[in-house]
């Protein structure tokens, strides 16, 4: 997500003002899964999958391990993130684990903040 950083939100309130941000809790364990699973080739910009489309080189950063460690890194940063738009009162938090569980609640919230796009023949 973005920002990652607090320097990278102070940066960004230069520029705009926030009226909502959103944060998925997805469980330490689901994250490591998907991120572990999913590997990207930067020379193209295919993504693998290690369960239905393994690549045929593995970097090491994308080892479990690593991808745990990213996690934590992540983690750590974006806490006094997640704290100062708390404080703002414009964090809306979001829980689960797929997608497509989580999708109707940020779907709802989005939907009452952002007005519908009309079409042309709608104007």
């Amino acid at each position: 997500g973005f920002p990652r950083t607090l320097g990278q939100a102070e940066a960004l309130d230069g520029i705009c003002e926030l009226d909502l941000v959103i944060s998925l809790n997805i469980p330490f364990e689901t994250l490591k899964d998907r991120l572990s699973a999913r590997w990207v080739h930067p020379g193209s910009g295919r993504v693998y999958n290690m369960d239905f489309n393994p690549p045929h080189v593995h970097r090491q950063d994308d080892r479990p391990e690593a991808v745990a460690a990213r996690l934590r890194k992540y983690k750590d940063a974006a806490k006094p993130v997640i704290e100062l738009y708390k404080s703002r009162g414009i964090l809306h938090s979001f829980s689960g684990t797929e997608t497509n569980k989580i999708w109707p609640y940020v779907y709802t919230l989005l939907s009452s903040k952002i007005p519908p796009v009309l079409s042309d023949e709608e104007n």
